[in-house]
């Protein structure tokens, strides 16, 4: 192989090397910020599990960025992403989360929203969990609109047999 091959192999190598360098740094910084954008969007990953002083465990959240109360928890033992909505009747889940957890439609309808009117279908859930607080048979809604990666709005049918108060930044639920 004469010099000026190998200074033109060389030159390759090196540009193949630096490609390779920005997309790994890219991607590192991608890992890096998806975190931190993950928790300024659900800072309750792992929801705050206390003890009250009259013995009740109370689940104690943190407001996120944009003001909303977002955890994480599970129905039927599945864990999802909750966004406590105090203005949604029910338990409202996109229709892609409803066929994994294979839930049943007990009937169709029309619901008001905050952004107009959507065909819904009834269900129940059998368990809905938030830090621990546990509740069965918890009426819900599957909304064919909302995204796939949509946060579940846990409404009144949840928030309704609970006690909750909100100060600084907190609310604190109690069973």
């Amino acid at each position: 192989m004469s010099e000026p091959d190998e200074q033109q192999a060389t030159q390759r190598t090196g540009r193949w090397m630096l490609i390779f360098a920005w997309v790994a740094g890219l991607a590192l910084l991608t890992l890096l910020f998806q975190d931190a954008l993950e928790s300024r969007f659900n800072p309750n990953a792992e929801p705050l599990v206390q003890q009250a002083a009259d013995g009740r465990h109370e689940v104690v959240l943190q407001r996120n960025a944009r003001g909303h109360y977002v955890a994480s928890g599970s129905i039927n033992r599945l864990p999802v992403t909750f966004l406590l909505d105090t203005g949604a009747t029910d338990v409202a889940l996109p229709e892609a989360l409803a066929e994994r957890l294979r839930l049943p439609r007990q009937g169709g309808g029309v619901s008001q929203t905050a952004n107009g009117v959507v065909a819904v279908w009834q269900t129940t859930l059998d368990e809905v969990q938030l830090g621990a607080i546990t509740l069965r048979d918890v009426r819900a809604a599957i909304v064919p609109s909302m995204g796939a990666g949509d946060p579940v709005l846990l409404g009144m049918s949840f928030l309704r047999q609970l006690e909750f108060t909100q100060r600084d930044g907190q609310l604190t639920l109690r069973l």
